[in-house]
């Protein structure tokens, strides 16, 4: 967030780490509750599951959910079957929020405002109330639950030779975690445990050679693979920092990303080729600008390109620094150079996907854009007028991608404050705690430094690498010093903390180990 003289603004923590998320929800104007209306509509219109109207009806298929062990909505479902001609058909069963969230009602006006739900450490602000993001319109096993289904035919070489549409109702056979769907794939269905039946084993090793084919295919059409590991902080009981989880991005959760991906596509495709404009997810290819300055810094680390304005070539360089030691800091230098996808009512294409036509339709429990996409399907559907006016569809591409980007900044504000609350609290305490460090970017003024342990940068001054005259080159956007020292992008450096600024969200470290280095004297 910027004030009006174009300074970034920084969220204040809260007065006891405890109140920290509900400082930043305040500053960044996140509401808390619902109102009284939307909480009353919510209590009546849960009775809808009971009022279906026509539907197809999926409860004698298996059907499952794949999601993180603390999920409470489970928006997404997957089956399997085959056509008659031995054509592998993929559904998708999305959560048909549309059914119980009508156009104007108080519930639909107030997600239309909030647009998405927001993510926080130790709490979710939903888009929709409990009642219905992880009531009616959960996809929890066992139950009746109203959904809006993709079926995708694939040939033999994974290519997607059909696709059609339907309301259905579901009930998921069994709800899996992420964790019991990899010990499938990696056992290849020989793992005991009785809580994954035989059926299950089947079609989870199905769907996962399928989606593998998909995978394939999307990065042979110059998708791009950008691995960053997702941090999730862990706090204590006093809202404190204890820890950071790494979440791992393995087969089962590619598996179910690229099911998400076809049937994003799939309806995008269906609605967009038939004339029919929507809120299209956006994400366009970098500028050339900002190319010629990746590829400068990666000629200062002794990585060669090629010509990555054509995208296949761009992506076959992802794939060549998986192995390269510096991958984090490459990677996070990529990303750092890529456009942020947004919502647009007249483009459509994603550069990172290597798709043409894509938008968001799997996810309405928690993005209003998906919402607003299954309402239009289904007037495609029933052939009525599923077009929205221009100025409309431009109204909520602007607010969908102003409420994405808030929530995302939040998010990672939130994260800031638990991470400098930990750091200071070493200062505080005395403690003195050695981190293991990656140089990121040199300045003339010093060097930034990345902490993998807790995902966390700051910056060593140049008075503290050497009591010579530090040198900074434009070439190589490097840093030395008489006596052979020489700092630069990539460097392995330990450092521990010396300032925490939480005001300009500023952390300082100092190198450890430097006094017997040359052209070092205290």
């Amino acid at each position: 967030m910027k004030n009006n003289e174009g300074q970034v603004m920084f969220p204040p923590p809260g007065k006891t780490p405890r109140e920290d998320t509900l400082a930043v929800m305040k500053f960044y104007e996140l509401p808390e509750k619902f109102p009284a209306a939307v909480l009353k509509e919510a209590k009546s219109v849960v009775k809808l599951l009971e009022k279906p109207g026509k539907r197809l009806d999926l409860r004698k298929q298996f059907i499952f959910t794949c999601d993180p062990e603390t999920a409470r909505d489970y928006d997404d479902a997957l089956s399997l079957g085959k056509d008659r001609r031995g054509n592998m058909v993929l559904g998708v069963h999305i959560a048909d929020v549309s059914h119980f969230v009508r156009p104007g009602s108080a519930i639909d006006r107030e997600a239309a405002r909030r647009s998405t739900s927001v993510y926080f450490a130790d709490r979710v602000l939903p888009m929709l109330p409990d009642e219905l993001c992880n009531g009616v319109c959960s996809l929890v096993p066992n139950e009746d639950r109203l959904a809006f289904s993709v079926f995708m035919t694939f040939d033999k070489s994974g290519k997607m030779i059909a696709r059609s549409f339907a309301k259905s109702i579901i009930r998921s056979k069994a709800r899996f975690t992420y964790e019991q769907v990899m010990r499938v794939i990696s056992t290849k269905g020989k793992m005991k445990d009785k809580s994954v039946s035989a059926v299950a084993k089947r079609t989870i090793l199905a769907v996962n050679s399928l989606a593998a084919r998909l995978r394939a295919s999307r990065f042979a059409a110059g998708a791009l693979d950008i691995e960053i590991p997702e941090a999730e902080v862990i706090l204590d009981k006093f809202g404190e920092m204890s820890g950071i989880v790494t979440r791992p991005y393995d087969e089962s959760h590619q598996m179910v990303e690229e099911c998400m991906v076809a049937a994003n596509e799939a309806v995008a495709t269906e609605l967009w080729t038939k004339g029919v404009k929507i809120l299209a997810r956006l994400h366009e290819p970098p500028d050339e600008e900002k190319l010629l300055m990746l590829r400068a810094d990666m000629r200062s680390l002794g990585v060669k390109m090629g010509n990555i304005s054509n995208q296949k070539v761009f992506a076959q360089f992802l794939k060549t620094i998986k192995q390269n030691p510096l991958y984090p800091t490459l990677s996070t230098m990529v990303l750092r150079s890529m456009k942020r996808a947004l919502y647009d009512p007249e483009k459509i294409g994603h550069f990172g996907l290597a798709k043409r036509f894509y938008a968001h339709f799997t996810s309405p429990i928690r993005r209003y854009p998906d919402l607003t996409l299954h309402r239009q399907l289904a007037k495609y559907l029933e052939g009525g007028n599923a077009r929205v006016p221009a100025k409309t569809l431009s109204k909520w591409a602007e607010h969908s991608s102003e409420r994405e980007e808030k929530a995302a900044e939040a998010e990672r504000a939130l994260l800031e404050i638990k991470k400098f609350r930990l750091l200071e609290s070493q200062l505080n305490s005395g403690r003195v705690i050695v981190y293991d460090g990656v140089i990121s970017k040199c300045a003339p003024f010093g060097c930034f430094v990345e902490i993998p342990e807790i995902a966390a940068s700051g910056l060593v001054h140049v008075s503290h690498l050497s009591n010579k005259f530090v040198r900074f080159s434009e070439d190589d956007h490097s840093l030395s010093a008489t006596g052979g020292l020489r700092w630069k992008i990539g460097d392995a450096i330990k450092v521990r903390v010396s300032n925490v600024d939480f005001r300009q969200r500023r952390i300082d470290f100092i190198p450890v180990g430097m006094r017997e280095r040359r052209g070092w004297r205290r």
